[in-house]
């Protein structure tokens, strides 16, 4: 367990390290970065002032070890447009995209995998076609629009939650059921389709043979094996929850991490469009890192190779 714990850190470096170039070098695909910050109407003295001012004149290479040093100690830089340090913007911001994104994961997986092995059970059957409607429909239907039902519904209609803000938890109820929805079909289908396949397996009549119980032989036996890709998916959907909420915070009034991205994206604020990118990034590479030691745990033979 340990060499294969070594293998995918060392792998997940190796791709952290990769999106940092990309990162960085996103501070120049969108083109001169000094005449960005300048405007439109600046002269050619003012950009170049602009340029020498911040660093931009120094060859790449100097350029992105330092940006890489200081982001490593959590320092990304000034703000262009809120002239703050954008660590502390992110800082002030993160938390409510995390305490969204793990609720709309939860929400997903408390729904998802106990429909889904419901399904697998009873093929066929009103339940299973319960979760194929649902299934559909989250795939279908908008965030948006369903983000805006949900406040027609609960918030104008019966006034029971807030249509708006962050200041308790009912101000979340809303937002993690739009959230979890989006990843339920995925989540749903796979957990259906591996349960399928693993209770056709030998080991399972033979362990129903033996005398074991159904609740032991689906949640010991079945389950464990089955649950294996939905972990994989699970951490890829948390990675895509804490990072593409850009909508979610929008029609809720979220300020996170999301809202700051879509911010400073159109306001041109490019550190801190650098430094979502790489911790949104980061996210992804953390979850999954995880999600493959769970899995080596829930199945010994990941570990070989």
């Amino acid at each position: 367990m340990l060499v294969f714990t070594l293998k995918k850190l060392g792998l997940a470096l190796l791709v952290a390290l990769a999106v940092s170039m990309l990162s960085f070098a996103l501070l120049y695909l969108s083109g001169d970065p000094a005449a960005a910050i300048a405007g439109e109407t600046a002269s050619d003295s003012d950009i170049e002032a602009i340029r020498i001012f911040y660093g931009f004149d120094r060859p790449l290479l100097v350029q992105y070890g330092e940006w890489l040093f200081n982001a490593v100690r959590g320092d990304f830089g000034q703000s262009y447009y809120f002239q703050l340090p954008v660590g502390q913007l992110i800082a002030d911001r993160l938390s409510v995209t995390m305490i969204l994104g793990v609720c709309g994961i939860t929400f997903a997986l408390l729904t998802a995998v106990p429909l889904g092995v419901a399904a697998a059970v009873r093929p066929n059957s009103l339940i299973d076609r319960v979760a194929l409607f649902i299934s559909v429909m989250g795939q279908a239907m908008p965030s948006f629009w369903f983000g805006l039902v949900l406040i027609v519904i609960f918030s104008i209609q019966f006034q029971i939650l807030p249509p708006s803000g962050s200041e308790s938890w009912r101000h979340f109820v809303m937002p993690t059921i739009v959230l979890g929805y989006y990843a339920m079909p995925g989540i749903m289908r796979l957990t259906r389709a591996g349960m399928l396949d693993v209770l056709s397996a030998d080991y399972i009549r033979t362990a129903r043979a033996k005398g074991a119980s159904e609740m032991r032989v689906m949640f010991k036996h079945a389950l464990r094996n089955a649950i294996i890709p939905v972990v994989s998916l699970a951490a890829v959907q948390m990675g895509f929850m804490l990072g593409g909420s850009i909508v979610v915070e929008s029609i809720f009034a979220l300020h996170g991490a999301g809202y700051l991205a879509w911010e400073s994206i159109g306001r041109n604020d490019l550190p801190t469009v650098q430094a979502l990118i790489l911790i949104f990034s980061l996210f992804y590479i953390v979850f999954t890192f995880l999600s493959d030691l769970l899995n080596a745990w829930l199945d010994p033979r990941m570990r070989v190779g």
